[in-house]
């Protein structure tokens, strides 16, 4: 099926400090982003590296949040079509950026899913689950559209089993 979609977000910069942008220094990297019909709007900066806000997300996390919320979204599916009951789903991913004079950009990105099946699954099953996140890659539209490697380190457990630690 052949669909457009499109999508919209405002953004409103709120770090003017009196003096706009007459020195590198003298201005904020906040900022606000909005989209219709959203309940809360994104508290945005700079990473702190950049003079920005540690406590505001920056754009390098949103990318990386987009990537991993589109490849679970995408696992989901797959495995529902695939017959496995998937009862928990987490994400540890990261993303490294590499500085280039005064400019830069993503290199990579690692996403460490934990996939959680129902207990009725058996080992089989757990290498199945493994394994469909190909699948969800190749599915993935933002993977599909970032112009920098996108790994996975995915795991697979039962319901029942012990907690993994880490996370």
């Amino acid at each position: 099926m052949d669909a457009r979609h499109d999508y919209r977000v405002g953004l409103e910069w709120t770090g003017d400090r009196g003096e706009g942008t007459a020195t590198y220094r003298s201005y904020g990297r906040d900022h606000v982003l909005r989209a219709a019909g959203k309940l809360h709007d994104i508290a945005g900066s700079s990473d702190k590296t950049f003079r920005g806000d540690v406590e505001r997300w920056n754009p390098e996390e949103l990318v990386i949040s987009a990537l991993a919320q589109c490849h679970m979204l995408s696992y989901l599916h797959v495995a529902a079509s695939n017959g496995l009951v998937v009862v928990g789903y987490s994400d540890d991913a990261s993303g490294t950026l590499q500085q280039e004079g005064e400019g830069g950009r993503l290199i990579e990105a690692m996403l460490r899913p934990v996939v959680t099946l129902a207990d009725h699954h058996d080992d089989a099953d757990l290498d199945r689950a493994q394994s469909l996140h190909g699948r969800a890659s190749e599915l993935c539209f933002i993977a599909n559209s970032v112009a920098f490697p996108v790994h996975h380190e995915p795991r697979a457990r039962r319901a029942s089993a012990p907690s993994l630690t880490g996370l």
